[in-house]
């Protein structure tokens, strides 16, 4: 898997794009844009309203301004995506058709798509999870159609598709993510400099 050098590559680059949706879990989220960056990845974060406001609100009151405007994403310029869960965000997510058409367009390119917390069942939804393993917080274990729940791992890598439960794992899957496009050794360095 590979994902761009935190430069940027070139005009309009995404890189690792992170949508923020109305509602989106504020630890997860934050945490997956800090370590990404700290391990040099080139992250961007999008909101999907198609207004000029970039500020997106999480689940629990915190305002984030974005980057970008979803509609402003070039597809040909994404590298990778990673899903946030929180309430309201992953049913925000779930009823986006661009995020679920992105999701699809990612994984058939063998790119990286991560989800976390309720945010895998948006993979489900767009009907990627057939056949893979996957995880997700316990109470959405149910709504993972075709995959092979894991219930014990905090992070479940099947394929190209990165999964994990939720808040508590979020370092984790945050610092899988780094494994799989920087190696194990710039995951372990980033991980024993933040004390992990």
């Amino acid at each position: 898997m590979s994902a761009r050098s935190q430069g940027r590559p070139s005009h309009g680059s995404v890189g690792i794009l992170v949508p923020l949706a109305p509602g989106f879990e504020e630890i997860e989220a934050v945490t997956i844009i800090d370590v990404l960056r700290r391990a040099d990845l080139y992250v961007t974060t999008a909101t999907l309203s198609d207004s000029g406001d970039l500020s997106v609100t999480g689940a629990h009151g915190i305002a984030m301004r974005a980057e970008i405007r979803l509609v402003d994403a070039d597809v040909d310029e994404i590298d990778a995506l990673v899903l946030p869960g929180g309430m309201p965000g992953t049913q925000n997510l779930a009823e986006d058709r661009r995020v679920l058409d992105l999701v699809r367009a990612l994984v058939e390119r063998g790119q990286p798509v991560g989800a976390i917390c309720a945010a895998p069942a948006v993979l489900a939804i767009a009907g990627v999870l057939e056949g893979r393993q996957a995880t997700c917080h316990p109470a959405w274990r149910g709504r993972l159609a075709g995959a092979a729940v894991q219930g014990e791992p905090a992070v479940v890598t099947s394929d190209n598709v990165i999964t994990s439960q939720g808040v508590g794992t979020a370092l984790a899957f945050a610092l899988e993510l780094v494994r799989q496009w920087k190696g194990r050794d710039v995951s372990e360095k980033l991980a024993e400099a933040m004390v992990v």
